[in-house]
Parts: C-alpha cells; sequence; structure tokens
C-alpha cells in the first residue's frame, strides 16, 4: 500500500529513499567484490598450477583482501610468496644471456573471467 507525504516532505522523502537504495546497493556490491576476489584468487592457484606445475609454490601463494571504504570496496588478488613473479611470468622477461622468455598469460584469462562473474552478481544483488 502507497503511503501519503505531504508535499512539503516530499523532497526530504525521496532523498532518504534514495540514500536508503544507495545503501543497499552498497552492501550489494560489497558482497559482491568479496566473494569474487576469493574466487579470482582461487582460479589463478588453478589456472598457475595448470599452467606452470612444478611444485605449486607459485600457484599456492594467490591470496585476496578487500578493502572497505565509506562508498566503496576494493578486491586485491596478488601473490603473498612470491610477489614480483606474476609481472614476470604473464609479461616475459630478458634472460641474462639476452634472449627474451614469452610471456605466458595466466593472469589476464582470470581476471576476464572475474570481470563477468562481478557484473553478474552486482546485477543479481539489485
Amino acid at each position: 500500500m502507497a503511503r501519503k507525504t505531504p508535499i512539503d516532505k516530499l523532497s526530504s522523502e525521496i532523498a532518504s529513499l534514495l540514500e536508503e537504495y544507495g545503501d543497499d546497493v552498497k552492501e550489494s556490491m560489497d558482497e559482491a567484490v568479496k566473494k569474487v576476489s576469493k574466487a579470482g584468487a582461487k582460479a589463478l592457484r588453478a589456472e598457475s598450477k595448470q599452467r606452470f606445475g612444478g611444485s605449486g609454490a607459485y600457484a599456492k601463494g594467490w591470496t585476496s583482501t578487500v578493502e572497505t571504504g565509506k562508498r566503496s570496496a576494493q578486491g586485491v588478488i596478488y601473490n603473498k610468496d612470491l610477489p614480483g613473479l606474476p609481472h614476470l611470468l604473464e609479461h616475459g622477461h630478458l634472460n641474462r644471456d639476452g634472449s627474451r622468455t614469452p610471456g605466458r598469460l595466466h593472469i589476464a584469462i582470470v581476471e576476464e573471467q572475474i570481470i563477468e562473474e562481478f557484473e553478474k552478481e552486482v546485477y543479481k544483488g539489485l
């Protein structure tokens, strides 16, 4: 049932409803950031293990953190054990003898998946 609002209180009522909606959207987005960041770290562990194999030390290092601010949340996925290595593996590097090691995409692949998943989560939450 619709509420009746006097005309002199209309602007404050609209502002209140918009603020409430904004809070709901922020909560939804914060949850989406947390969920997708965690899933992204897990996907990078799997992708790294598949592409690079070995002892799995590189793959095990992927983790995520979420920094929440007043207006937004930011998810950061990083390799805590070998922080400089992801860039070198993704983009390639020069070797001591002057030859070049080509990059092996693994972060960009997961990044695309994370972006799609984040969009789905945000739309689902709205």
